[in-house]
């Protein structure tokens, strides 16, 4: 295999993980353990097989930095468990090259989500707002969650993070392509 070929091998693994992990999310508001699971081991298994040891040790720090980065939302009640061990799984899976792309498309994909599932449903002033009262929220009690901006609030708009996560990842094996 080429190094081009194996560079590819990475992000598109990753894109395939997070998108299962998006039928689960998009289905049952669930990002279910049997997938993010073995997908954190085939992870960790395409590097030592593709880079050795210490391209396997290099992705499992790659899934931990994605992992801590979510935990944060997760602490602050913005996301669930599932997204958190996604990303984790995702960015063993692209390993460390990736992770930054991964993660700034990610957090764009989910920002136009946002928008857009608060304009489809004519809440995009009320999100704004809620936006400003979070920024306030945490300023003041850190990671905390918010009383009712929270992802245990049925009432407030939730977005099926996973597809975020997928659409970074497409959206990395695209510009690695390009």
């Amino acid at each position: 295999m080429t190094p081009f070929q194996s560079e590819l091998t990475y992000p598109a693994t990753a894109s395939a993980c997070a998108i299962v992990g998006s039928v689960f999310d998009v289905k049952s508001r669930r990002v279910p353990n049997f997938v993010t699971f073995p997908a954190f081991l085939i992870g960790l298994f395409i590097h030592l097989l593709l880079g050795g040891w210490r391209q396997m040790l290099s992705a499992l720090v790659a899934g931990v930095i994605c992992g801590l980065v979510f935990l944060v939302f997760y602490l602050a009640g913005g996301m669930g468990a599932g997204d958190v061990k996604l990303i984790m799984a995702v960015g063993c899976i692209a390993g460390m090259p990736h992770i930054a792309a991964i993660l700034a498309l990610t957090a764009i994909c989910g920002g136009v989500m946002a928008v857009c599932l608060a304009l489809y449903r004519g809440k995009l002033q009320e999100t704004l707002l809620n936006v400003g009262e979070l920024f306030a929220h945490h300023r003041s009690k850190g990671l905390q969650p918010h009383p009712d901006l929270n992802i245990s609030n049925a009432q407030t708009l939730r977005l099926p993070y996973a597809l975020a996560i997928a659409g970074g990842c497409i959206l990395t094996l695209y510009f690695q392509v390009t």
